[in-house]
C-alpha cells in the first residue's frame, strides 16, 4: 500500500496503547460465570461437600486417640488402673465399658475416616471436572468475544496496536483469567468454608485457646491485601514484555524471508534477546516478590502454633486438657493455616488474572472510530455513481491533512485512474470509499447517499477490492477465490479465475482448485496470488470496483491477459484503479493527478498532457518507458 496509508504514526498514542478498561475488570470476567451456571453450581456444591468431609476427620481422630487411651487405662494392672482412673475421674462402671468397647469404637473411627475419605475423593473430582469445564467455556466465550470485536475494529485501531499485542490477549491473557476462575476461584471459597467452619468448630471445642491464635488472622489478611496491591501492576508489566516478545517474533516470522535476504539474522536473534531479558528480569522481580511473601505465611502459621503448644501444654500440665483434645484442636489448626497458605497463592492467581482482565476488557471496550450509525440504513443495489465532495482526511487528528479539501466525482461505468506520487493520497481515496476510515471533513457520496449513513455491511458488499499487498488464508484455491462467496459454484469460481487469468496455471497443479495455498499463500508465485485476489473479487460481481496497483506484481505478458479481462469486467462498473504503468491510464475516462494530498489536474491522457505539467512529469518519469511494450504486447499475445 502507498506510503500514506502506512503512515499513520504522526499524532498517535504511544505504539500498543489502548483505552483503560473500567474498574473492576476481574470482577467483570466473573460475571461470565453466568452463562456457566450449572457448571459453577455443580463444582460449589461439590466443593462444599468435599470440604466439609474434610472438616469431620480431625473429630474421628480425637475419638480414636479417646478410645487408645480409654482402652489402655483400661488394660492396665489393678493397682496401676485404679491410680490412672481416679486421675482422670472414670468410675468403675466407666472403666468396664472402655474395656468392652475401646477396640469397637477404634474400628468405627477407622472406617468412618476411610468412608469420609471416599467421599471427600468422588466430590473432589467432580469438583476438579466440573470447575475446568466451567473455566473453559468461559475462555471459549471471552475468546469468541475478543475475536468478534476485533472484526468489528476499524482500521486505525490496529494502526495504534500491533498485531503481537492483540495475539497475546487473545490467548495468554484469556488463560490467565480461566485459571483464576478455575482454581483461585474455587480455593478461594475453599478457604472461605474451612476458615468460617473451622474458626466456629475451634471455638466450640476450647474457646480459650482459640483466642491463643485468632491475633493471627487479621495480620494475614492485611499481608495479603499489601502484596495483591504490590502485585498487580508487577503482573500487568509481565504481560506487557510477553505481548513485547510475541510481537519481535510474530514479525520476525512474517518477514523471515527479508531477515535472510538482508542477513540480519543476528540483529534479529540480539533484538529477540534483548526483550527475552526484560521479561526475564520482571518475572525474576516477581518471583523474589512472592519468594518473601510465603515464608512470611509459613512464619505467622509457626508463631501461632508455637503460642498454641505453650498454651496448651500448660492446660495439659494442670488437666484442664485432655491429649485428646489438644490432638483435635491442633488438627483443626492446621485447616485454619492450611487456607492462609492458600491465600499466597490464590493471591498469586488473583494479581495476575486481574492485570490481564484488564488487559481484555481494553480490546472489547474499544470504540471503532468507523461503525453502524443509530439510524443507518441498508444500502440499496448500487448504480456507481461516487462524488467526493471537500474532503479532508487526517489521520489520528494529526496536524497535516493526507487529503485536502479533494473534490470529483466519477459516474457509473466509468474507470477513474489515481495518478500521484508517494505520499499523494491515492492510497488514502480508496480506503476512504468502503470506509475504512471516515472523512475528516466533507463527504463521501455513493448514488446520492453519503456512506456514513448506510451500513458498513450493505456497503462493503457491493464493493470489490484488490489490494497492493495480496493477503490470501491457508485453505484451496477455490475456498480462496470464493470467500466473499463460499455459496459460489464450482463453474462461478472458475470463470472469475480465467477472466482474471489465473485458470491457467490453476490447472496445471495435480490437486487444481483443491490445491492448498499456505500459510499467506506461500506456495504461489507474487503474480498468482495477484491474479487469485483478483478473482476473488470480481466473484462479487460489483458495481464498484477498487484494484490498487493489481497488476503490480505480474508480468508484463500476464498483465496484457489481465488488463483484457479487467477491460471486459469494468465495462458498467465504476471502477477506481491505482497503477504504474500506461494502460490503465491510456484507458482511463477520467484521470485524476494527485499531488500533496490535493487534486492538481482531472481529464483525460491527451488533454492533461497539453494542460498539467505535474501529470507530464509523471507520465515521462513513470509511464513512457511502458509505451514501446504497449505497441509491441498485441501482436505478442496473439501469439499466445
Amino acid at each position: 500500500m502507498q506510503a500514506q496509508a502506512a503512515s499513520p504514526v504522526s499524532g498517535r498514542r504511544g505504539r500498543g496503547a489502548a483505552p483503560k478498561a473500567g474498574p473492576g475488570g476481574l470482577a467483570r470476567s466473573i460475571r461470565y460465570l453466568g452463562k456457566q451456571r450449572n457448571y459453577a453450581i455443580v463444582a460449589y456444591i461439590a466443593l462444599i461437600i468435599a470440604s466439609l468431609a474434610q472438616l469431620a476427620v480431625p473429630r474421628l481422630t480425637q475419638m480414636m486417640i479417646t478410645a487408645v487411651t480409654e482402652g489402655f487405662i483400661a488394660s492396665l494392672p489393678p493397682i496401676q488402673r485404679t491410680f490412672a482412673a481416679a486421675q482422670q475421674g472414670y468410675t468403675a462402671e466407666q472403666l468396664a465399658s472402655f474395656e468392652a468397647n475401646s477396640q469397637n469404637a477404634l474400628i468405627l473411627a477407622s472406617l468412618i475416616i476411610v468412608g469420609f475419605a471416599i467421599i471427600r475423593g468422588i466430590f473432589s473430582f467432580v469438583q476438579a471436572f466440573y470447575s475446568e469445564k466451567m473455566s473453559q467455556g468461559i475462555a471459549f466465550d471471552m475468546r469468541n468475544e475478543l475475536f468478534t470485536k476485533l472484526q468489528r475494529l476499524s482500521f486505525s485501531y490496529y494502526d495504534r496496536n500491533q498485531t503481537g499485542q492483540l495475539m497475546i490477549r487473545a490467548t495468554d491473557d484469556v488463560e490467565k483469567v480461566r485459571l483464576f476462575l478455575a482454581q483461585g476461584l474455587v480455593l478461594a471459597l475453599q478457604a472461605l468454608v474451612l476458615l468460617v467452619a473451622t474458626l466456629l468448630i475451634l471455638f466450640l471445642t476450647n474457646w480459650q485457646l482459640t483466642l491463643v491464635i485468632l491475633p493471627i488472622l487479621p495480620a494475614a489478611i492485611v499481608l495479603f491485601g499489601v502484596f495483591g496491591k504490590i502485585s498487580q501492576p508487577l503482573f500487568i508489566e509481565v504481560q506487557k514484555r510477553i505481548s513485547a516478545l510475541n510481537t519481535v517474533l510474530q514479525e520476525n516470522l512474517a518477514g523471515i524471508k527479508v531477515v535472510k535476504a538482508f542477513t540480519r539474522e543476528r540483529h534479529e536473534a540480539k533484538r529477540f534477546d534483548r526483550t527475552a531479558v526484560d521479561l526475564y528480569a520482571q518475572q525474576v522481580k516477581v518471583s523474589r516478590t512472592f519468594a518473601f511473601l510465603f515464608p512470611v505465611i509459613f512464619l505467622l502459621a509457626q508463631i501461632g502454633q508455637a503460642a498454641l503448644l505453650y498454651v496448651a501444654g500448660r492446660g495439659i500440665i494442670a488437666g484442664d486438657v485432655t491429649l485428646g483434645v489438644y490432638q483435635e484442636f491442633s488438627l483443626y489448626v492446621i485447616y485454619l493455616f492450611f487456607p492462609l497458605g492458600q491465600l499466597g497463592f490464590i493471591i498469586s492467581l488473583m494479581a495476575q488474572a486481574s492485570a490481564s482482565a484488564t488487559r481484555v476488557f481494553e480490546i472489547l471496550d474499544a470504540k471503532a472510530d468507523v461503525a453502524n450509525r443509530p439510524n443507518a440504513t441498508e444500502l440499496p443495489s448500487i448504480q456507481g455513481e461516487v462524488e467526493f465532495k471537500n474532503v479532508t482526511f487526517k489521520y489520528f487528528g494529526s496536524g497535516d491533512p493526507v487529503l485536502k479539501d479533494v473534490s470529483f466525482a466519477a459516474k457509473p461505468g466509468q474507470t477513474i485512474a489515481l495518478l500521484g506520487g508517494t505520499g499523494s493520497g491515492k492510497t488514502t481515496i480508496i480506503n476512504l470509499l468502503p470506509r475504512f476510515y471516515d472523512v475528516s471533513e466533507g463527504a463521501v457520496l455513493i448514488d446520492g447517499k453519503d456512506v456514513r449513513d448506510v451500513t458498513i455491511d450493505s456497503l462493503r458488499s457491493q464493493i470489490g477490492i484488490v489490494l497492493q499487498e495480496t493477503n490470501l488464508f491457508s485453505g484451496s484455491i477455490r475456498d480462496n477465490i470464493a470467500f466473499g462467496r463460499p455459496d459460489a459454484s464450482d463453474e462461478e469460481v472458475i470463470a472469475a479465475a480465467k477472466a482474471a487469468a489465473a485458470d491457467d496455471f490453476i490447472t496445471t497443479f495435480p490437486e487444481g482448485y483443491d490445491t492448498p495455498v499456505g500459510e499467506r499463500g506461500t506456495t504461489l508465485s507474487g503474480g498468482q496470488k495477484q491474479r487469485i485476489a483478483i478473482a476473488r473479487a470480481l466473484l462479487l460481481d460489483p458495481r464498484l470496483l477498487i484494484l490498487d496497483d493489481s497488476t503490480s506484481s505480474v508480468d508484463l505478458m500476464t498483465e496484457s491477459k489481465i488488463q483484457k479481462a479487467l477491460d471486459l469486467l469494468m465495462k458498467g462498473r465504476t471502477s477506481f484503479v491505482i497503477a504504474q504503468r500506461i494502460t490503465t491510464v491510456l484507458n482511463a475516462d477520467q484521470i485524476i493527478v494527485l499531488d500533496k494530498g490535493q487534486v492538481v489536474a482531472v481529464g483525460k491522457h491527451h488533454d492533461l498532457m497539453e494542460d498539467s505539467a505535474i501529470y507530464a512529469e509523471i507520465y515521462n518519469s513513470q509511464l513512457v518507458g511502458d509505451v514501446a511494450v504497449e505497441e509491441v504486447l498485441p501482436e505478442t499475445a496473439q501469439g499466445n
